[in-house]
């Protein structure tokens, strides 16, 4: 995959014409949005280059993609054993904080996710024009990858040729392997969403190694069970199956986006119930529309482009809504239920529909509704269900059966295909008539609906099965997946000070990666520590504010629950342990918090949700967490130190290190 504009040896790159470099860089460039202001730092680029590089020999780059990010760098020079990382800014006089950045966070997805960079020596290097020489001191982050240095156009040349010396001992960098080299980025849902809705392709921006190439079979499977669908003019249900973290929703949104085809009319929608995902991926992507318009010298104002993502992620409320509302068929042919299995049950909906919406005959649990809903089509439709097993946190929420069981009386003519783990693993069908319905409904099988990697921590696909040990209270097969799969890779601490907990989190966050603090909701008494539970975020502030904003995720104050991070992620997190779920007498012991003291909590479901809450609040850190489990207090009934001391004490058996 030809991943630049423009690529040249360095002699050859500086005895070919400016113009004809111009034009082959423009050349790959939407004309329709070429600016003079991106044309002029084109040309202005590769002038200053031509002057300040012609005394080195290596290899140049113009815009460099870098997939996780659906960005591109403005240039790569590598140089003997030196990986240069150049962000330029025209014009600049200052040495921007937000560009220092930027090109810092290039240079750790490079070192993060391009084989060929690993171990290298890799050097951003802001580029701004008219600024003042700076004397630069080489901070390494990791052992080869250095803080953004600094440089002018008078001096860029100065600066590389210090730099190579300082580096002169490291190890030469092979161009062509590192050119031909994999790049496996693992994006964040929201870099992804909002990739995707510039109309990237989900292979650009995903990984393409064989652990994670399931993310791409997976796709396709759909593409051809919506193509048959269609060209047979069938109507269809499919369920996707995957670990926490193996791309579900990127796959659903993938699909969204593939089929939003209006001159066919065949219109997609990705729905979720998940109130907090839609909200921030919707601001997440306005937000990048107005910005892009910015870039493009055009306007977009924030209430437009607003409006405009709505069609492409909505409310699964507001749709199920208007449904109600109007009994015509929806616009759309394909649908996708993120996390379906949270979808309500008969009961709940039920109750919900007199209590708010003053209906007193609904009597359908919230899948069968939906289904009746894109049955009302005449032709075709398909519905895909993302399904996560374990998931379900919350009172009233379905489970997959809900949404096979209509099948046993109802849709006759409908198609039903289904993830094979569905069958295999208890975690996603508790009530054993279900599968009895799709083998009388000759359901197809398909091993391709199953997404079996997690790529969310990029750092060890294991992490999903050591929590799902940890839930089983098997310390044996735990500590060995620890010792064997987490431990190198993915950094896990526990501690029982709290302050100790956000140092380490702002000392392993690196460039723009992301920390916050989360908790149980049932974690009333963490209060005394300062994490009021009760506390309702604003989950697009906290996600997506910079490290400036006290409201944000970075200031490390602000407590998210599981209610609020499902679906989303963090790359580091302290998970902050309360007594709801604690480890006395060699097991798990689960209470609830109520009036002024614990109860034991006896109904088999909402022990269910409170393990699938600490599941949730395990698997969101992408990179590695601290467990923050405070002191208890005897002379406190609600803190008393056994209920804490036995959770500390079990992790400690694991192997964890204490901070």
């Amino acid at each position: 995959m030809n991943r630049a504009y423009y690529s040249n040896f360095i002699n050859e790159f500086i005895d070919e014409d400016s113009q004809t470099i111009y034009g082959k860089i423009s050349g790959q460039y939407d004309l329709n949005k070429l600016n003079i202001q991106q044309s002029n730092a084109w040309k202005s680029q590769i002038e200053i280059l031509k002057k300040t590089i012609t005394i080195f020999s290596g290899k140049i780059y113009f815009e460099f993609t870098i997939p996780r990010m659906g960005k591109r760098v403005d240039n790569i020079l590598i140089i003997d054993n030196c990986i240069f990382v150049l962000e330029f800014k025209i014009g600049s006089n200052t040495y921007d904080k937000y560009a220092t950045n930027q090109a810092f966070d290039y240079g750790l997805d490079l070192n993060n996710f391009h084989e060929g960079s690993h171990s290298k020596i890799i050097i951003p290097i802001l580029v701004a024009e008219n600024a003042p020489a700076l004397e630069n001191i080489y901070r390494p982050i990791f052992d080869n990858l250095h803080e953004t240095i600094y440089a002018n156009s008078g001096n860029l040349s100065e600066v590389i040729n210090a730099a190579l010396l300082n580096f002169e001992k490291a190890e030469t960098v092979d161009i062509e392997y590192w050119e031909n080299s994999i790049y496996k980025p693992t994006p964040t849902i929201i870099e992804a969403a909002t990739a995707l809705y510039k109309k990237h392709n989900v292979n650009e921006i995903s990984r393409s190694d064989s652990g994670a190439e399931n993310l791409s079979v997976t796709s396709e499977c759909i593409s051809q069970i919506i193509d048959f669908s269609k060209d047979n003019n069938r109507k269809s249900i499919c369920f996707i199956t995957g670990v926490p973290g193996a791309g579900k929703t990127l796959a659903g949104l993938n699909i969204a986006n593939l089929r939003s085809n209006y001159k066919e009319e065949e219109h997609a929608v990705f729905l979720s119930g998940n109130g907090p995902l839609v909200d921030v991926l919707r601001e997440a992507l306005a937000r990048d529309k107005v910005k892009t318009a910015k870039e493009e010298n055009e306007t977009m104002t924030k209430s437009l482009a607003s409006s405009q993502v709505k069609s492409f992620i909505q409310n699964i409320h507001h749709f199920r809504d208007a449904s109600i509302k109007d009994e015509k068929a929806p616009i759309e042919k394909v649908t996708i239920f993120d996390e379906a299995q949270r979808a309500w049950t008969k009961e709940q909906a039920s109750n919900f529909m007199k209590r708010n919406k003053g209906i007193t005959d609904f009597d359908k649990s919230e899948p069968e509704f939906l289904i009746e809903v894109m049955d009302r089509h005449q032709d075709w439709c398909t519905i895909v269900c993302l399904i996560g097993g374990g998931q379900e946190i919350n009172t009233g929420e379905a489970g997959l059966e809900e949404w096979i069981r209509p099948f046993s009386v109802k849709f006759n003519d409908w198609d039903i295909y289904y993830s094979s783990k569905i069958i295999e693993d208890e975690n996603y069908i508790k009530d054993k008539k279900a599968l009895i319905v799709l083998n009388e409904r000759k359901a197809i099988k398909k091993d391709e609906l199953h997404l079996s990697v997690s790529l969310r921590s990029f750092r060890s696909a294991q992490l999903s099965n050591f929590i799902q040990e940890i839930i089983n209270n098997d310390i044996e097969k735990a500590t060995t997946i620890y010792r064997d799969f987490i431990k190198k890779d993915y950094p896990i601490k526990i501690t029982r000070d709290l302050d100790k907990a956000r140092d380490w989190l702002k000392k392993s966050a690196k460039g723009s990666e992301r920390t916050g603090v989360v908790a149980s909701s049932g974690g009333i008494r963490l209060r005394p520590f300062g994490l009021n539970v009760k506390a309702k975020i604003d989950a697009p502030i906290w996600f997506l504010n910079d490290k400036d904003d006290i409201r944000s995720s970075y200031f490390l104050e602000e407590v998210a629950t599981e209610f609020d991070i499902q679906g989303l992620e963090l790359d580091w997190t302290c998970v902050a342990w309360d007594g709801d779920l604690f480890y006395d007498n060699s097991q798990w012991n689960y209470r609830k918090f109520k009036g002024t003291k614990w109860q034991n909590i006896n109904s088999n479901d909402i022990t269910n949700y409170l393990i699938n809450s600490y599941r949730v609040l395990l698997t969101r850190a992408r990179q590695g967490m601290v467990i923050y489990i405070p002191f208890g207090n005897n002379e406190d009934i609600t803190r008393p130190t056994f209920m804490y001391d036995g959770t500390f004490n079990f992790f400690k058996s694991l192997g964890i290190e204490e901070i």
